[in-house]
């Protein structure tokens, strides 16, 4: 799963949560020093196989953590992590408990796990905090502003062979008209919900950003064109068959169109981006609700 499927008014409740989980896990390594160096009686919940489910960082983590983020590949590092490291305290536990003393690597084995929880939970706050930062406050698509940079980075990996990219220009079919007709909130609603669809549909690697209006550039990662055009289509298909609820009772229906290019290694982003583009607006020309190949007839026609 992918961050981006959050919502930007879920962003703030999470973050706060990861806040919350960082000072639990503080207090309760606070309190696990304080047992080995004091000799303390240990907390039973320290010692039992599932104690990393009974501290307070554990019960947020299994219990009430949301649900949008517990299949993302940080937060299931996370959980692995945090139990390795209750079961390193436990053991140093039974040691002290035992009257026996703790080595060095016995402790340091404890130390490296702490240190890895805390980095998987910082590293998974400021992922979430760069995704607020980079978000469209209305369609949770990443702004414009970042999309050059990532561009720029996947076309050095495309330069070096490690993947090939397409890009996909997306145009709302006559939404002037929805704004005219419905009015600029209901033109938010549809711009929300057509992006919202197209961001749970697309891969967890693939991204897509507001290029301005209603336009929207979608990067498709290790993708060929042929493959790129497979995924718009059914993309294409979806939204058209998608009701969107302007708040009158009456959903409404759109239609889409789309452009495709590929990433390539030998012209500059924008380059690649302005043929995706003209794709689109051939798309256009020929009747909308379509996808369009970059270097195909149609679009050869439309561009001459």
């Amino acid at each position: 799963m992918s961050l981006s499927t959050i919502s930007p008014e879920e962003l703030p409740a999470i973050l706060s949560q990861l806040d919350q989980a960082i000072y639990n896990h503080t207090q309760w390594f606070d309190a696990i020093s304080r047992t080995l160096i004091c000799q303390h009686q240990a907390n039973e919940d320290d010692l039992s196989s599932d104690a990393h489910r009974k501290c307070l960082l554990g019960q947020w983590y299994y219990g009430s953590s949301p649900a949008e983020i517990r299949s993302h590949p940080g937060f299931v590092a996370l959980g692995e992590e945090h139990e390795h490291m209750h079961q390193q305290a436990a053991h140093l536990l039974n040691l002290a408990r035992a009257g026996m003393r703790i080595t060095a690597p016995d402790y340091d084995n404890f130390a490296n796990s702490l240190q890895r929880v805390r980095l998987q939970i910082l590293t998974l706050s400021r992922e979430l905090e760069d995704l607020q930062r980079s978000a469209d406050p209305l369609t949770g698509a990443s702004s414009r502003a970042y999309m050059l940079p990532k561009l720029r980075e996947q076309q050095e990996l495309i330069k070096r062979g490690v993947h090939r990219c397409c890009l996909a220009m997306m145009d709302l079919d006559h939404f002037k008209v929805i704004n005219d007709t419905h009015g600029h909130i209901a033109g938010d609603l549809v711009l929300a919900t057509t992006v919202r669809y197209i961001i749970e549909h697309l891969r967890p690697y693939d991204q897509i950003y507001r290029f301005g209006g209603e336009e929207f550039l979608i990067c498709m990662l290790n993708t060929n064109l042929n493959a790129g055009q497979e995924m718009m289509e059914r993309l294409r298909e979806g939204i058209a068959e998608l009701p969107i609820d302007i708040g009158n009772g009456k959903p409404i229906l759109i239609t889409a169109s789309f452009g495709l290019s590929s990433l390539e290694s030998g012209i500059s982003v924008e380059e690649s981006i302005d043929r995706a583009d003209k794709a689109m607006y051939a798309a256009k020309a020929a009747g909308r609700n379509r996808v369009c190949l970059w270097g195909s007839p149609m679009d050869q026609n439309q561009v001459n």
